[in-house]
């Protein structure tokens, strides 16, 4: 008896793992070359932006903002009204904070007008409001990327589009070669909103997290500068020859002090007739 072949098992698991590899299509990296110029730069976006999420999580900090040890020595210096003793401190190069920047414009303007108690908490929030734009500005870029990511993807998707109608005109309606084509298109609209959802979260985060720190920072500096407001005759002073530097502390309107001067008008008439 002869036997013509060798016998071979219907179960290879050899084929089975080739066919598999065929069934899943391109892996990861196929499809990332599949999106050619435009995927390569929305991957670098995706890195710059991991970047500046990681740098600005680690600078906008509370204890980078208001350092506690620049609370307490502020603290302790204004508590006995030594606004000498507390601009020195906010002036040191390794005391610069968000804190020492704000605080120090408002020292600045307390010591040099005549009208410093009054003028203080106005500079106060002008120097509060453009240290929390420099802030966002840090994070403008993160913002800026985010934007941009889904329209580099719409783009790349766009130039596979034109592929897939010039595949269409050159060698007819294939469907495998077509689904190709559209497949490798969209990959760079996928790449770009993976890209584009999670940075606009972090962007969102971090401009709350600034507001949360400003309001955090102007409540300390409050507390810390209860000592320089004005009492007693100190606060009627002024409002008698100097009612337009008192204004602006009350933040009260232009036009509320006229209202008072309104009603003696009719009672002159009735005293009249």
């Amino acid at each position: 008896m002869t036997i013509s072949a060798p016998f071979q098992p219907a179960f290879n698991p050899m084929l089975l793992l080739a066919q598999d590899e065929a069934d899943r299509g391109m892996t990861l990296l196929e499809q990332i070359n599949n999106g050619g110029v435009t995927g390569y730069v929305i991957i670098l976006l995706s890195l710059v932006a991991l970047t500046l999420a990681i740098i600005n999580l680690i600078a906008i900090q509370p204890k980078r903002l208001i350092p506690p040890h620049l609370v307490a020595a502020l603290g302790g210096a204004l508590s006995t009204k030594d606004v000498v003793g507390a601009l020195e401190i906010c002036r040191r190069l390794e005391n610069d904070s968000f804190l020492t920047r704000v605080l120090a414009q408002g020292l600045n303007r307390y010591q040099r007008s005549a009208f410093g108690p009054f003028e203080f908490k106005d500079a106060i929030e002008e120097a509060g409001s453009e240290e929390v734009a420099r802030l966002y500005r840090r994070t403008d870029a993160l913002g800026l990327i985010g934007s941009i990511a889904p329209m580099l993807g719409l783009l790349g998707t766009v130039i596979g589009m034109v592929g897939a109608f010039g595949t269409i005109s050159n060698v007819g309606a294939r469907p495998e070669l077509l689904a190709s084509d559209i497949s490798k298109a969209l990959i760079t609209t996928l790449m770009g909103l993976c890209v584009a959802i999670p940075t606009m979260a972090v962007f969102t985060y971090l401009r709350n997290r600034i507001d949360h720190y400003a309001a955090l920072a102007a409540q300390t500096i409050e507390d810390m500068t209860v000592a320089l407001e004005p009492t007693g005759q100190q606060a009627k002073a002024p409002a008698a020859g100097a009612g337009r530097a008192a204004a602006p502390v009350s933040m009260t309107p232009a036009a509320g002090p006229a209202r008072p001067s309104a009603p003696p008008a009719p009672s002159a008439a009735r005293a009249g007739s």
